[in-house]
């Protein structure tokens, strides 16, 4: 793979999703490995590269799977990544060793605005709780969180303190 590519996508991924604000920052210090059944396109300049035939990311703890991931490039810099799929899915252990997952027909990240959009039948889960619905818009700078209102229904689900608080199996 190609170095340039690797370290856009270690940059993107780094940031790519809300809990990962909240992810193991070890996993950044580890090496990605991607895995995809093709990859086209430019990474330098402006432009878009395409990763097709189903694609792995795993990152540490972090683990993304989609049909499509889709980077754009605008003047020698990441704009923006789209993972796709039926669906894209992510998962991570955070900070103090509990799980996240993710999933969502599309993940859309705008690095430039730090902005991530979860579309189609999306669902985040921790031990903490849940939102699922068709859309959810979150800001990374804020922590702002921006779900339905478009005439579906949003789904939150918050766990007791005391649910929340228990350690993930097999953690010390």
């Amino acid at each position: 793979m190609n170095p340039s590519l690797r370290a856009s996508l270690i940059v993107i991924l780094a940031a790519s999703l809300p809990a990962l604000t909240w992810a193991k920052s070890s996993d950044r210090n580890q090496a990605m490995n991607i895995d995809a059944g093709g990859q086209s396109g430019t990474i330098e300049g402006s432009g878009t590269t395409v990763l097709s035939g189903g694609v792995i990311v795993q990152q540490g703890t972090l683990d993304v799977r989609s049909d499509r991931g889709e980077i754009t490039m605008r003047d020698n810099e990441i704009a923006r990544v789209v993972f796709t799929g039926s669906p894209a899915t992510l998962k991570q252990q955070m900070e103090d060793g509990s799980p996240m997952t993710a999933t969502a027909n599309r993940i859309d990240y705008d690095t430039i605005n730090e902005v991530v959009t979860f579309t189609g039948n999306y669902t985040v889960k921790s031990p903490k709780g849940s939102n699922s619905g068709q859309k959810m818009v979150y800001n990374l700078k804020t922590g702002n969180m921006q779900s339905g209102g478009d005439g579906t229904r949003v789904k939150t689900v918050i766990q007791p303190k005391s649910a929340a608080a228990k350690k993930p199996e097999g953690s010390k």
